[in-house]
This record gives C-alpha cells, structure tokens and sequence, in this order.
C-alpha cells in the first residue's frame, strides 16, 4: 500500500484518514484478520511495553554480565529527593527508557522497537506522553500503529540494524517512530509526525554503535535515555509548525548513506568508540565472559 512516506502522506490526504488508519486498513487486509483481533495483538505488545518500563523503577534489575543495572531506580530516586534541572517529566521518562533496558539486559520480555538496544524510547515516550496528555490505552495503541509505519519505512529504505547503520539506525528510528506517533496522539497531522520523525534522526545522524565488550548494554541504554529526550523535542517543534527542510524520504536516504560510509570499526562490532576505550577494554575484561 505504501513504502515511502511519500506515498503515505497521499493516502492520508486522498482519504482524510490518519496514519494509524491507514496502517490498521493495510494491516487488516495483509494479515487478513479482523479490526478486533489486530487491536488486541497491539494491546498485548502495549501491555509488554508497560511491563518492561516500571519492572526496574523501583528495584534494581541487574544485567547478566553484571555490566550494568540499577540506573532506572538512581533516576527515580535522584527525582524524589532532589530539585532536578530538567524535571519530573523528563527525569521520568529517562528511567523508564532506562527499566527496559535493563529488562533487555536482564533476558527479560521486551518488544524490540525497532531493535532490542532501542526498545526503551518508544514505551518510554508514549507512556510518558499517556499522562501528560491524558491519553486513553487506545490512543497508545493507535500511535503504535503510526510508530510501526515510521519503521517499515525505515527499514525498507534504510536499515535499522545497528551493524550496518551506526546507532543512528537503533536508537535514532526508535525516536523517529516515537515522536511521529505522539504527534498523532496530540492530534497533530500527518505531515506534523514525517516532520517530527525526521528531526528526530537528523538530531543524531551520524550516531555511532560502540558497544563495550559487544553487549547491548553501555552505552546503549544511556542512548535510550536520550533518546526519549530527542523525541519529545522534535515533538515540539512540530506540534509548532517548524518544517523539516528536507523531506522525511530524503532524511531516511541521507541517513542510510552516513550509515554506510561509517567505517565496520563503529558499527556494533566493538572495535572503536567507547568500546575501545581503557575503560571499555578494562570492563570487557571484567564482565565478558
């Protein structure tokens, strides 16, 4: 029905429909199920999301190789105690971006959104903007749809996998599929959510994937972190009419292109950035097995 946003924008236009709309239609008739069936499928993917972003808030959750853990439970405690200089909200938001990161570490249940290292942007940022906005479970489950179009598009044009993007490819389409989403649920339009997403990527491209010791753990769920962070930024800069210069196909291209020219050395294989550090190398000796 669509493989560019392009594309998806004509039948948002031609019909009046929102991206979520087009999406359930495509879904319904690829998947050939019922309405019905297709939302509670993307109730139950919600209901894990939930899990995965309050299981480590207010205990500490440590990973398998014992790398990291027990940051989203610092960052709630930090907000309780303390005048934080970016808030609530925001403090919030980047400990439950946190929980499923340790989730993920930890061998728990997640859904990879659009890959396990990004999984905690999108939960993060739908259920934080779920208060702010007062949003209904169903309006979470429509913008899924939306996030999940963002990432089809992604993925058929681009890449979201780190090894052959960089970082910009996990974590940057995880904020690109969270901020086009809440757009929608704040009832902007469908240009609004191309023009989110493509803030989203443009603000990290170039992003590099070094992790320590080969692990999706450090420093990807700090990436997370930020990650929910950049979406709600380029949220708001939507919901503002500021316009993307380049068109959200184009900045999907751009992105692929940088991903490819960067060298294998920045590409999930550990051999530079951070994971080549005197740090990094110390805690891959000490926690990789």
């Amino acid at each position: 029905m669509f493989n560019k946003a392009e594309e998806l924008l004509e039948l948002c236009k031609e019909s009046n429909l929102k991206i979520s709309d087009i999406v359930i239609e495509k879904e319904i008739k690829s998947l050939k199920i019922s309405k019905e069936e297709l939302i509670e499928q993307m109730t139950e993917v919600l209901n894990i999301m939930k899990d995965s972003a309050t299981t480590a808030l207010d205990k500490e959750v440590p990973s398998l190789s014992g790398l990291t853990g027990g940051n989203a439970k610092k960052l709630v405690d930090y907000k309780k105690n303390n005048q934080t200089l970016s808030g609530e909200f925001v403090n919030t938001a980047m400990a439950r971006a946190f929980s499923t990161s340790e989730v993920n570490a930890s061998m728990g249940r997640i859904v990879a959104a659009p890959t396990a290292g990004a999984a905690g942007i999108l939960p993060s940022a739908i259920l934080s903007a779920q208060e702010k906005l007062d949003l209904t479970d169903n309006d979470l489950v429509r913008g899924l749809f939306t996030a999940a179009a963002i990432g089809e598009i992604i993925a058929k044009n681009a890449t979201i996998s780190g090894a052959e993007g960089g970082c910009q490819a996990e974590c940057g389409v995880g904020a690109a599929m969270a901020a086009g989403a809440i757009v929608e649920m704040a009832g902007g339009t469908p240009e609004a959510s191309f023009n989110a997403a493509s803030f989203a990527l443009t603000n990290i491209m170039g992003l590099v994937c070094d992790p320590i010791g080969g692990l999706v753990e450090y420093p990807c769920a700090l990436r997370n972190a930020s990650g929910v962070v950049n979406a709600f930024i380029s949220v708001d800069m939507a919901l503002a009419e500021v316009q993307s210069l380049v068109p959200f196909d184009e900045v999907v291209d751009a992105m692929y292109e940088v991903g490819k020219a960067m060298p294998e050395s920045l590409r999930e294989t550990a051999l530079g950035g951070l994971a080549t550090t005197p740090a990094g190398q110390m805690c891959e000796r000490k926690f990789v097995k």
